[in-house]
């Protein structure tokens, strides 16, 4: 019989570490057990009262699904709560989890587009980040493709320039050919605004891929 793994007592908190790396262990931990207890476990302790424990649990749950997203999917209705939290750390964190699990739950997140769009807008980068990457996953869904398409391409023509480059790399991998001329426009009408040339650099490296193709 495997040994239980007992969850609090290996985050980083308790263990009276200020690093990461022991709730990154723990992950990688139960996800090779495939220790769907102590998923529950930590999903309990996520819903308690001490911020430290709860960072260290949604930092854990995160780096899960990163590695085996199909472990916390059954709590994305809890992440989505989290979306409504005053605390930043557990709100991008949801939406890093969110992110993870959008190819295995791709109805249950494109019911809540609106919310998780709309916190996102209001949110850090990272906020803003998972969410261009979960409208790319859900891109990958024929029922939702066209729509997914139009708003990352708003998106894309919004996005500040330090984000512009890694998320038109983003798009090009989902990008339909019938609205690759649209998307070129985009590309060609910011790449001359950029402030950087490491960044100018990169859309001009895009382009030529795609104009290639």
């Amino acid at each position: 019989m495997a040994k239980q793994i007992k969850v609090y007592e290996a985050l980083a908190t308790t263990l009276g570490r200020r690093d990461e790396e022991p709730n990154i262990e723990l992950a990688q931990r139960i996800a090779a057990a495939n220790d769907e207890d102590a998923v529950k476990d930590l999903a309990e302790l996520l819903q308690g009262k001490d911020k430290k424990i709860k960072s260290d649990c949604i930092k854990t749950l995160y780096e899960l699904g990163a590695i085996k997203p199909g472990l916390i999917k059954s709590y994305d209705g809890l992440f989505l709560d989290l979306l409504k939290s005053k605390d930043n750390r557990m709100v991008w964190g949801a939406l890093t989890a969110l992110h993870c699990i959008s190819s295995e739950v791709p109805e249950r997140i494109y019911e809540s587009l609106h919310e998780i769009l709309d916190v996102a807008d209001k949110g850090s980068v990272i906020s803003k980040d998972h969410a261009m990457g979960i409208l790319v996953t859900l891109c990958g869904q024929k029922a939702y493709r066209e729509e997914m398409i139009a708003l990352l391409l708003e998106r894309l023509q919004a996005a500040a320039d330090n984000q512009f480059a890694m998320y038109a790399e983003q798009i090009a991998l989902v990008m339909a050919p019938k609205h690759m001329q649209l998307f070129l426009q985009i590309l060609n009408a910011r790449i001359g605004t950029l402030p950087k040339e490491s960044q100018q650099k990169r859309i001009g490296k895009l382009l030529r891929k795609l104009t290639k193709q």
